[in-house]
């Protein structure tokens, strides 16, 4: 206990005695002067306390804003010791220490905070699917459990047995598919101090990776890339031709999906299937799907439209339409990603390599949160 505080206790005990001693010889008068010191002092100790707590909670707090000015600073100085590694200038020993925290396990260095923190913006930007998709970070395989089949109550008559019906679970598990990306650069622009190199290799890398993400998200067959999302939903509707849909097939779609999924499904589809589809017209010669000037993005029957240039385009028993909830769609980033220099590799040419690669897969954890539309068998 603070001793100061320690000090007042002992002297309230001290004034409580004297009230009662006074008390005792009906001095009462005096008893309540002396009362209403005991009730001031007891006042200034709760304050004391009260002070004393908050000294304690703001002890931690400095703590913790002196680690973050430390993590900032540790982070700072990796990151200029790496775009010096990049570009190819000399390190001191020193630095070299420096640069070996963010040494990968198979070669290389990770990239620094503020390198990935703009990578994955890109990528969100660029890639559909990482903005509608739930995105998690994972250090291992990962098992995602899923209910199979649900549970369902019964009217039951007084006295008789209760209905048993159980959810039945399954699980999906997540692993970690290897992107990779080189990208070459002249010796000339890596010496030219104006060259915002940082800036060129996360635009460079992000539309790439972006581009191959997407596809595999989208359309993925599973086999060393993820599953797409097309490939994981349940078929909703089957249309009756191969080369065209027709408006009530859409409609069908939309109610294929459960209730439950409709509130935050949106659609994913090709532009040649977007363009089929607004192209759509009633007997009046009018266009069914009217484009909501200034609102974006486009909807039909109102949710929101996305189209992908990896979405299937018109074919025998091609899934050309996904509509549902996409948050049931699991993006995992296997730890952070690693970047090489290749000096000798492309030397001749007078270039510099740079490789980046992740780790990531993805798959659709709940198939009859999305739908598909399939075109005829014929």
């Amino acid at each position: 206990m603070n001793k100061k505080i320690r000090e007042m206790l002992d002297k309230l005990e001290e004034m409580k005695t004297e009230v009662r001693s006074l008390m005792n010889e009906d001095k009462v008068e005096e008893a309540e002067k002396k009362m209403e010191e005991v009730r001031a002092l007891q006042k200034k100790i709760e304050l004391e306390k009260q002070l004393l707590e908050e000294e304690k909670r703001e002890i931690p707090e400095v703590d913790e804003v002196k680690e973050e000015r430390e993590e900032q600073n540790q982070e700072e100085e990796y990151r200029n010791v790496f775009y010096k590694f990049i570009r190819g200038t000399e390190i001191t020993p020193e630095e070299k220490r420096v640069l070996s925290v963010g040494t990968a396990a198979s070669g290389g260095y990770t990239v620094p905070q503020s390198f990935q923190k703009k990578l994955i913006q890109k990528l969100e930007e660029l890639n559909i699917m990482r903005k509608l998709a739930n995105v998690i970070r994972t250090d291992s395989d990962t098992d995602i459990p899923i209910v199979v089949s649900h549970g369902s109550a019964a009217w039951t008559a007084e006295g008789a047995a209760y209905n048993e019906s159980d959810e039945t679970f399954g699980q999906i598990t997540i692993k970690a598919y290897k992107l990779t990306r080189i990208i070459k650069v002249t010796e000339e622009l890596l010496n030219d101090s104006a060259f915002d190199l940082e800036n060129y290799l996360v635009n460079e890398f992000a539309r790439s990776i972006a581009k191959a993400e997407e596809s595999a998200f989208i359309n993925g067959d599973g086999t060393d890339k993820p599953e797409g999302v097309f490939v994981g939903a349940d078929v909703g509707v089957t249309a009756a031709s191969s080369s065209a849909i027709t408006a009530d097939e859409i409609i069908d779609l939309y109610y294929a999906l459960p209730r439950a999924y409709r509130d935050k499904a949106v659609w994913i589809m090709n532009d040649a299937t977007a363009k089929a589809i607004r192209k759509l017209k009633d007997s009046n010669g009018d266009y069914l799907w009217e484009k909501g000037f200034g609102s974006e993005p486009n909807t039909i029957l109102g949710r929101p439209v996305y189209t992908s240039e990896f979405a299937p385009t018109f074919g025998v028993n091609a899934k050309v339409i996904a509509f549902g909830d996409m948050s049931y769609y699991t993006i995992a980033d296997r730890q952070t990603r690693s970047f090489q220099r290749l000096n000798e590799l492309y030397a001749a040419n007078g270039q510099v390599g740079f490789r980046v690669y992740e780790r990531v897969d993805g798959k659709l954890t709940l198939s009859e949160a999305v739908k598909v539309l399939q075109m005829a068998a014929v």
